[in-house]
């Protein structure tokens, strides 16, 4: 039986990890993300989660120590926000380029400057090319959830890359939710264990991440992105069976009233629930809006994407980051790539809004969505729109 719990997010991440037999978990403490390596600390101190728990003095250096236990072949977990994701940054390419599957939850954070500590997408849009899996998530339910099939889908023999959770820092890492825990004999049956196929052993050498010579490289580059893109198969396979064990089904591109609507508003994270109510309230005064929403980052969802928005006469896609000097927010720059070219398509209104931790409301979400369908009649002398700024 599956046990429900009043508990907060990010202490649910750490029972996902201990539910999933984590062999080891590297990790530094940074704001919003330090509920969950604290909490994973105190698994394994109390003999709760049989694990190696290795405190670092850095997130360069631990992610550089979750290389090695993943290279050995352990099942490798670790988490971390904002500034702590930049610092990582250049160990993020040797990961997904070594083939290691370490699982990593982030509690998406504002970068400096100005220094805040609080929530928007602009670090995972820093690290959107690294060669991570990336999935997105809004509740607690889906962050436990999804945690638990990043570990089946970055492990799986046909992939071997590493996967990113992302959730908003604060707005959902430090509220406290009904989630529903699977039992531990529903989750082995979910997850077998890791075994790597070619570890690091002193027995059976292996070359890891050697030179490589310019006539080469771009093969191993070209090699690493038909893995990447091949993922998509098993991501999805992935969550089909994880609907038929739990009951609780995941999509690249997900949808709310949308299938008769003429204005679609795309949005990725925890925001997309506060859109539902908005979209709601505009769907009770004869509106015909509707909601997409993109869980999965990377690999993108071409073809989803246009699938989802076909029918639509406007698409209005908020990003919580912007693009600087460019065509405004990395989202709504990447949908509009993926339709380029279709006969048959939207336009498309891109807005930037919720940076540093800002709030969007159901009115305010109503006020974008009335904003882009007047943009779409009207036209604009601008790229992309900014919500709630003092211009």
């Amino acid at each position: 039986m599956s046990k429900r719990v009043g508990i907060e997010v990010s202490l649910a991440i750490g029972d996902a990890v201990r539910l999933a037999n984590a062999d080891v978990i590297a990790a530094y403490p940074i704001t919003p993300q330090t509920h969950i390596v604290e909490h994973l600390a105190e698994l394994v101190a109390n003999g709760e989660l049989d694990a190696e728990y290795i405190p670092v003095e850095s997130e360069h250096s631990a992610m550089s120590a979750c290389l090695g236990a993943s290279a050995v072949g352990a099942r490798t977990f670790t988490a971390t926000a904002g500034q702590g994701l930049e610092l990582m940054h250049e160990v993020l390419y040797v990961a997904s380029s070594m083939r290691l599957p370490v699982i990593m939850a982030v509690a998406n954070r504002a970068l400096s400057a100005p220094l805040s500590v609080w929530g928007d997408q602009s670090d995972v849009m820093a690290v959107r090319d690294t060669g991570w899996i990336q999935l997105f998530v809004e509740n607690g339910q889906e962050t436990v959830d999804n945690v638990l099939c990043a570990f089946r889908i970055g492990e799986d023999p046909r992939v071997l890359l590493p996967v990113m959770v992302h959730l908003d820092g604060f707005y959902l890492s430090h509220v406290i939710e009904a989630v529903l825990f699977p039992e531990q004999s529903q989750v082995d049956r979910f997850l077998p264990p890791f075994k790597h196929p070619v570890p690091l052993h002193p027995d059976r050498p292996v070359t890891m991440g050697a030179f490589a010579m310019p006539i080469i490289y771009s093969e191993a580059k070209w090699a690493q992105e038909v893995n990447l893109e091949a993922a998509k198969e098993v991501i999805f396979e992935c969550w089909g069976e994880f609907g038929k064990l739990f009951g609780r089904n995941y999509s690249p591109v997900e949808h709310y009233r949308s299938d008769d609507a003429r204005v679609l508003l795309l949005t990725l994270g925890g925001f997309s629930e506060t859109a539902m109510t908005a979209v709601d309230k505009m769907r009770g005064e004869g509106k015909s809006v509707g909601l997409v929403r993109l869980r999965l980052w990377r690999p993108f969802p071409f073809a989803e994407i246009r699938q989802a928005v076909k029918n639509a006469e406007v698409l209005i896609v908020l990003d919580r980051a912007i693009s600087f000097g460019g065509p405004g927010g990395p989202v709504c720059s990447e949908v509009r790539s993926a339709l380029y070219g279709e006969a048959k398509k939207p336009k498309v209104i891109g807005f930037i809004g919720g940076l540093g931790g800002r709030d969007i409301t159901p009115s305010g979400f109503e006020e974008i969505i009335n904003r882009g369908i007047e943009i779409a009649q009207r036209g604009s002398d601008r790229e992309f729109e900014i919500f709630g700024v003092r211009e």
